[in-house]
C-alpha cells in the first residue's frame, strides 16, 4: 500500500457488473477507496456530494454516455478539476480527440491490464499532489519540480530576464535539448523563431494582473521541428510577495491541432459534397436526353451535309465531356467507384513516365525511383491514372524555371503510430506513389484548402480547381490516403497510399460494336420526359418496342398487363410518387424472374444496397451512351444470361 492510494478516493462509473467487479478488486487490494455509480446521472449526484480524488469512467452507457458526464462534470466549477480517465473496449482517433477536448486526462483501454490501470491512475494523482505542493510551496520550487520528471509535459522554470532555471525530462524529450545544454539560456532565443517572439512577450501584463496565464504557442525544437503547445504559465513570489520566477507547463498539442484541422477539412469538404451531389443528379438527367439525341439524329438523317454532321459531332463530344466534369465532382462528393480490379502500379507509372518525357519542357529532369517487388492494388485504371497525371503535371507547373521531378514507388507497413496521424489511414501494408517536385513549394494558408472543389492558383481559364478534390475522393474510393510535405521555396512531395494486394489478373475490354435487338419488349421507366422519349427512339433504331412509365405506379400499371412480354425493365432509381427501389421490390414480388436494369444520375452501383444488387442485372449511370445502353441490354437479354454488374 503506497501513501498515495491510503489518501485517495476512486470513483468507477460502469454499468457492466463484471468491470465494476474486477476494478473493485485491483484499486482495493492497491489500497485506494473506491465507491462506484452504475450510470452518469448517478455519478454527477455522487461527485457533488462527495468529490473523488480521481474518476474512472466508461464511455458506453445507457441513457448519459461517458462523453456527456466528463462533459458535465468539467462545466461545473466544484467538479472541473478532478482528474477523468475514460474506460473503452475500442476507440479511434476522433473519438479520443473529443474525449480529450472535454478535458479528460488519459484512457485505459479494456480488457483491463492490472499494472496499467494502477501506473495510469498513480501517476495521474501524483502529478495532482505535485503540482498543488508547487504552488503552495513556492520557496521549494526547483527541488519539487524535479519530481515531475514522472510526467511527459515539459515543465521549465524561467526568472525574470527569461534565463532558464529548471528544465524537467518531460522538456528534454519534447524540444530535444538536455537539461546541461539549456541551463541559464535565453528561453525565448532557444524556443522561438524571430516571428513567434511577440507571443510570449505580450503575455506579461496579463501574467503580472492575474498571477497565471494560459494559450496556445508555436515553438521549435532542436532540430528545428516546428510544433504547437499548451502553454500555462503561473508567476512564483517570494516571501514578500514580489514575482520571482515564472512556472511553465508545456503540453505538446501539435498532433491534435493536426487532427482537428484534418476533421474540419473533411466536415467542410463533406457539407460541400452533398450539395455537389444533388448538382450532379440534375445535370446528369439534362445531358442524359442531349447524347441521345446527337447519337440519334445521324441514324435518323444519314443524307445530313458534313458540316451538320460535324456539329452534331461537336454536341456529342461536349455533352461526354459534361458527363466526364460531372463524374470527377460526384468523385469527389461521394467516391464513385469504377471498375476495380487488381492491377500493378508499375504499368501505370510507366505510362506516366513516357508521357512526361515527350511533353514536359526539356529544363524538368525527371527521375524515377520504383521498388522492382512494387505489390499490386485493387483500383480502376483510369481512375488511378487521373490521379496521378494530375499530381505530375501539378509538378510541372510548380517548377516554370525548371527542377527535378522524381517519380517513386515503394511498399510500406503503416503502424499505429503513423496511422495517427492520418484520419483516413488504417494499419496494414500499402503501396505507396509519390510524386515529388523541387519547385515553389505551396503556402500554409494554400495548404488548408488545395483538396477543396473549384479552389485553383492558377490564372483564370488554366486550372478547373478539381484536380486535386477528385483525387482525394477517387483514393477515398480506393480505401487509400493522401500525404503531402511541403516547404515554401523548397518543394512539394504528395503520397498516394493504396492498400496493397496479394494477387494479379488483368481483364478484357468489351466489344465496341453495337447489337441489335430482335422485336424484344422493352418497359422504360423514367421522370424526365426528354430521357423517355431519346431512349425510346435510340432503342427503336435498333429493333426493339418500347413502352414507357413515368413512375413507378405506372411502370406496375404498365408490367400488370404486359407482364408476360416485357423481356426487360429499364427502372430509373429516383423518381417522384413511388421511387424505383419500390417500384423495382413490387415487380420482383409479381414476378421472381423479372430482368431489371437500375438507373440513376446519382447513385453509383458500388452505392446501392445489397437489396437492390440482388434484384437487378445491372447498373448504369446517367448520362449513358448508345454503346454503354445497348450493350448491357444484349448481355442481359443473351441466352448465356451474363450479368454486367
Amino acid at each position: 500500500m503506497n501513501d498515495i492510494a491510503e489518501k485517495s478516493v476512486i470513483l468507477i462509473v460502469d454499468d457492466t457488473p463484471t468491470n465494476l467487479e474486477m476494478l473493485l478488486d485491483i484499486l482495493e487490494d492497491a489500497g485506494f477507496k473506491v465507491v462506484v455509480a452504475e450510470d452518469g446521472e448517478s455519478a454527477i449526484e455522487m461527485v457533488e456530494y462527495a468529490p473523488p480524488d480521481l474518476i474512472l469512467l466508461d464511455i458506453l452507457m445507457p441513457r448519459l454516455d461517458g462523453f456527456e458526464t466528463c462533459r458535465r462534470l468539467k462545466s461545473n466549477p466544484k467538479t472541473a478539476d478532478i482528474p477523468i480517465i475514460f474506460m473503452t473496449a475500442l476507440i479511434d482517433n476522433v473519438e479520443k480527440l473529443k474525449g480529450l477536448n472535454l478535458g479528460a486526462v488519459d484512457y485505459v483501454t479494456k480488457p483491463f491490464e492490472h499494472e496499467e490501470v494502477l501506473a495510469r491512475i498513480n501517476i495521474h494523482l501524483r502529478l495532482q499532489n505535485l503540482t498543488k505542493k508547487l504552488l503552495e510551496q513556492n520557496e521549494h520550487l526547483t527541488q519539487q519540480a524535479a519530481l515531475l520528471n514522472i510526467t511527459t509535459d515539459a515543465i521549465m522554470v524561467r526568472d525574470l530576464d527569461d534565463k532558464i532555471s529548471f528544465w524537467n525530462q518531460g522538456a528534454e524529450h519534447l524540444y530535444g535539448w538536455q537539461t546541461q545544454e539549456v541551463m541559464g539560456k535565453n528561453i525565448n532565443k532557444l524556443l522561438y523563431r524571430e516571428s513567434y517572439l511577440s507571443q510570449p512577450q505580450n503575455n506579461w501584463k496579463n501574467l503580472i494582473k492575474y498571477g497565471a496565464w494560459e494559450s496556445e504557442l508555436h515553438q521549435v525544437t532542436k532540430e528545428g521541428k516546428e510544433i504547437i503547445v499548451n502553454s500555462r504559465w503561473t508567476l512564483m513570489r517570494d516571501s514578500l510577495g514580489e514575482p520571482k520566477s515564472i512556472l511553465i507547463v508545456n503540453t505538446d498539442i501539435t498532433e491534435k491541432k493536426q487532427l482537428e484541422a484534418q476533421f474540419l477539412r473533411a466536415q467542410r469538404l463533406e457539407s460541400i459534397g452533398t450539395l455537389a451531389s444533388g448538382i450532379a443528379h440534375d445535370l446528369n438527367n439534362i445531358l442524359t436526353p442531349i447524347l441521345g439525341i446527337a447519337q440519334i439524329l445521324p441514324m435518323k438523317f444519314p443524307d445530313i451535309d458534313e458540316r451538320t454532321r460535324e456539329l452534331l459531332k461537336i454536341l456529342e463530344d461536349n455533352s461526354k465531356r459534361g458527363s466526364a466534369l460531372i463524374k470527377q465532382v460526384l468523385s469527389f462528393a461521394r467516391g464513385l467507384e469504377g471498375k476495380h480490379s487488381i492491377l500493378q502500379v508499375n504499368y501505370l507509372l510507366s505510362e506516366i513516365q513516357q508521357m512526361m518525357r515527350q511533353t514536359f519542357p526539356k529544363s524538368i529532369e525527371i527521375r524515377t525511383n520504383i521498388s522492382p517487388d512494387l505489390r499490386p492494388v485493387r483500383g480502376d485504371t483510369t481512375q488511378l491514372h487521373q490521379v496521378l497525371m494530375n499530381l505530375v503535371l501539378n509538378a510541372r507547373d510548380a517548377m516554370p524555371n525548371g527542377g527535378i521531378l522524381t517519380l517513386g514507388a515503394e511498399n510500406l507497413f503503416v503502424d499505429e503510430s503513423y496511422a495517427r496521424q492520418h484520419l483516413d489511414a488504417k494499419e496494414g501494408l500499402y503501396s505507396v506513389v509519390s510524386v515529388s517536385d523541387t519547385g515553389t513549394g505551396i503556402a500554409p494558408e494554400v495548404l488548408e484548402r488545395i483538396f477543396e472543389p473549384f479552389f485553383t492558383t492558377k490564372e483564370h481559364g488554366k486550372g478547373s480547381g478539381l484536380g486535386l478534390s477528385t483525387a482525394m475522393g477517387i483514393i477515398k474510393s480506393h480505401n487509400g490516403f493522401l500525404s503531402i510535405n511541403t516547404k515554401m521555396g523548397q518543394g512539394t512531395v504528395v503520397k498516394v497510399h493504396l492498400p496493397a494486394q496479394e494477387s494479379f489478373h488483368t481483364f478484357t475490354a468489351q466489344s465496341l460494336e453495337l447489337p441489335q435487338g430482335h422485336g424484344e419488349l422493352l418497359l422504360l421507366v423514367d421522370d424526365e420526359a426528354g430521357i423517355r422519349e431519346t431512349t425510346k427512339i435510340l432503342l427503336e433504331n435498333y429493333n426493339y418496342q418500347v413502352l414507357t412509365a413515368n413512375n413507378g405506379i405506372e411502370a406496375i400499371e404498365l408490367y400488370a398487363q404486359y407482364e408476360h412480354k416485357v423481356s426487360l425493365v429499364l427502372m430509373d432509381i429516383m423518381m417522384p410518387a413511388m421511387g424505383g427501389d419500390t417500384a423495382i421490390r413490387t415487380l420482383q414480388k409479381m414476378n421472381p424472374e423479372v430482368k431489371i436494369i437500375g438507373i440513376s444520375g446519382l447513385i453509383s452501383s458500388e452505392k446501392l444496397s445489397q437489396e437492390m444488387k440482388m434484384k437487378t442485372q445491372a447498373f448504369l449511370p446517367k448520362p449513358y451512351t448508345a454503346q454503354e445502353l445497348l450493350h448491357t441490354i444484349d448481355l442481359i437479354l443473351s441466352p448465356s444470361g451474363v450479368s454486367c454488374r
